[in-house]
């Protein structure tokens, strides 16, 4: 499923007009309006491109979990996007469940595993929805694409940093 800014029950941000009081007079219809696209402390949004990481980190749904887990500690992510339709990703945290279970990481496939069909984003989605998405639906990665392509994968980590 894709997550896209005209489905999006968030706010595009908040707009606070201020009407500007020039030093000398000024006819009424000159009188200068500014418009300051406010979220959080900055004047200005940063979106999902501003933050991702790329390039994104794809594996089978046929390989084995030591394979997955390999992949994600040699490219220092906690994160792999499945390759399979509807999108499906395996985290660090499907590892540790399956181990903590006693379940044999080298028998064990990908898509055993995995989480299936799980939301994307696009890259021009303002952080401040992609927040929202990620509490409201206790999302820790999401893959991001442009409806042809993966382009990186944006995290709670990345979003978290950014906004605060």
């Amino acid at each position: 499923m894709r997550f896209s800014r005209s489905e999006s029950r968030f706010p595009d941000h908040q707009l606070d007009a201020r009407v500007t009081k020039p030093d000398k007079f000024v006819p009424f219809e000159t009188t200068i309006v500014v418009v300051i696209i406010s979220c959080g402390m900055s004047t200005v949004s940063k979106t999902v491109k501003d933050v991702m990481s790329t390039p994104l980190e794809m594996i089978s749904k046929t390989a084995t979990l030591t394979e997955a887990a390999t992949r994600m500690r040699d490219n220092e992510i906690n994160a792999l996007v499945v390759s399979t339709d509807p999108p499906s990703i395996i985290t660090s945290t499907d590892l540790v469940a399956a181990m903590a279970d006693g379940r044999d990481p080298t028998a064990l496939q990908v898509s055993d595993v995995m989480t299936k069909s799980v939301e994307t984003v696009p890259p021009d989605l303002y952080l401040e929805e992609v927040a929202a998405m990620m509490t409201t639906f206790d999302i820790k990665h999401l893959p991001v694409d442009d409806g042809d392509d993966y382009l990186g994968m944006v995290s709670s980590t990345d979003v978290t940093s950014e906004l605060s």
